[in-house]
């Protein structure tokens, strides 16, 4: 069964994201009390799995959820094999739009100049919230409705 790992915030863009105890999705806008929240853009959410997560502790960073500016770590779900427009439900009733996979970085992050490699560009995944809800870790996550790849 898929999962939330945790979820967290910051109030600062482009700096790693603090795990909480539960997050508020709002509609059209993103997490409540983010630093991305109220942005009109396409990536209101962020997401990556902890298999993501642990690629990079396994080439020897000491890094966890949040460590990559998610707003959700996930577990036992593919997040980069899912399609633009593929809607995930989460918890009791939130749900999510796929809006992007990967994201292009523009400055290399702490991460990438530690490292010489990231995770985010290429399994990082973002999402629009169509239905708000609460969120917290331990919740479920299913695909309300898929997509193809175009």
């Amino acid at each position: 069964m898929a999962e939330i790992v945790a979820v967290c915030t910051s109030r600062d863009k482009g700096t790693r994201k603090e795990p909480v105890a539960s997050v508020v999705l709002k509609e059209g806008q993103g997490v409540v009390g983010d630093a991305h929240a109220d942005c009109a853009t396409h990536r209101q959410v962020s997401l990556l799995a902890e298999e993501s997560v642990q690629k990079m502790a396994d080439a020897g960073l000491m890094v966890g959820p949040g460590d990559f500016a998610e707003n959700i770590t996930t577990r036992g779900i593919s997040l980069i094999s899912l399609a633009k427009g593929t809607r995930l439900a989460m918890g009791e009733g939130a749900v999510l739009e796929v809006s992007q996979i990967g994201k292009e970085c523009h400055s290399p992050c702490a991460i990438f100049r530690q490292m010489g490699w990231c995770i985010m560009p290429r399994e990082g995944v973002f999402a629009r919230v169509v239905r708000g809800g609460l969120l917290s870790p331990g919740d479920s996550i299913r695909i309300e409705e898929q997509h193809d790849h175009a």
